[in-house]
């Protein structure tokens, strides 16, 4: 069952699919525009089969002709498109820590809206693509707080969503309370283990009593009691407790929301998502933004780049 917007092409012919691509890169000048109707037509698996026939009939290989042939925004996308569903989040947080830097962004992205099995299979794949340990590369890399929930969150042992008790959430609820707006200072270590470690149900219930309780939406505690990665990470938890494909409509909103756009994030967002969720995405940006996914897409990109994101996005929503 899936609500992304690529689903499995039929009828699929790998060996068509790979000999199409190969003229279509072959010789002076490249044919963009085959190359991106095939890759985002197919879904990953099949696009690994075409990469696979690729190699057989020609000797080559898909990903680095790709990368020889095109350029720009529109190369990463269709470099992105093939990197295997399997290796894509862990691949996109090895970046996110090498070299000079931490790109706090991805860490906070991945980590706050995978579920809990996914972040296991990131670790182990992780470990074996790289021969390293995600969670000491993490917290080598980042301190404070912000690291402590990192930690929190990649020990994947959130609570299972089961009968939510009423009381607990009562609970819960006062401490936040007390830990955030009751006194100066927060005490943040009660919001990253409850934030942490509570079931997505309780805590939907918590943010609901949190509301009762202090007349604050517990996102703007948030934002007033804490500041900077720490801040950014817990409101993402927050949101994607709420609604995962509310909290990526909202993050490709400001993707693309005023001067230049942050391409990285809309290329991870749309590729990572569009075999998942796409579709519910899509409903959650038309509602809260007041205009469509595809429509801002429209206005903010251009060329065969922004061809190859509509197709992704697959239709408008007016």
């Amino acid at each position: 069952y899936t609500r992304g917007t690529v689903t499995a092409f039929s009828p699929f012919d790998a060996r068509a699919d790979a000999e199409a691509l190969r003229k279509a890169m072959k010789g002076m000048g490249t044919d963009e525009e085959t190359v991106l109707k095939i890759l985002t037509s197919r879904n990953n698996a099949q696009r690994q089969e075409i990469a696979s026939a690729f190699k057989t009939l020609f000797g080559r290989d898909l990903v680095d002709d790709l990368k020889s042939e095109l350029t720009g925004k529109f190369e990463t996308l269709m470099v992105s498109l093939m990197r295997p569903t399997y290796i894509f989040d862990a691949h996109a947080l090895k970046h996110a820590i090498k070299g000079a830097g931490t790109n706090e962004k991805v860490l906070t992205e991945i980590l706050a809206s995978r579920t809990p099995a996914e972040v296991r299979n990131i670790k182990q794949v992780y470990l074996q693509e790289y021969e390293a340990n995600l969670e000491d590369k993490i917290t080598g890399e980042t301190s404070g707080y912000f690291q402590r929930l990192l930690v929190v969150l990649l020990q994947a042992n959130r609570d299972p969503d089961g009968r939510v008790d009423e009381g607990l959430v009562e609970q819960d609820a006062q401490v936040l309370f007390r830990a955030g707006e009751l006194k100066w200072g927060t005490d943040e270590e009660k919001f990253i283990t409850i934030l942490g470690t509570r079931s997505v149900s309780h805590l939907r219930r918590v943010f609901d009593k949190y509301m009762t309780i202090s007349g604050f939406q517990i996102e703007e505690t948030i934002d007033r009691e804490t500041s900077g990665d720490l801040e950014k990470l817990l409101l993402a938890v927050v949101k994607c407790i709420r609604s995962v494909p509310a909290y990526f409509a909202e993050t490709l909103y400001y993707s693309m929301k005023g001067a230049g756009t942050d391409d990285d994030t809309l290329i991870r967002v749309m590729v990572s998502r569009s075999e998942i969720d796409l579709l519910d995405i899509r409903q959650e940006f038309r509602k809260n933004f007041a205009k469509s996914l595809h429509q801002m897409i429209q206005k903010d990109t251009s060329g065969d780049y922004r061809k190859a994101l509509l197709l992704l996005c697959g239709g408008d929503d007016e």
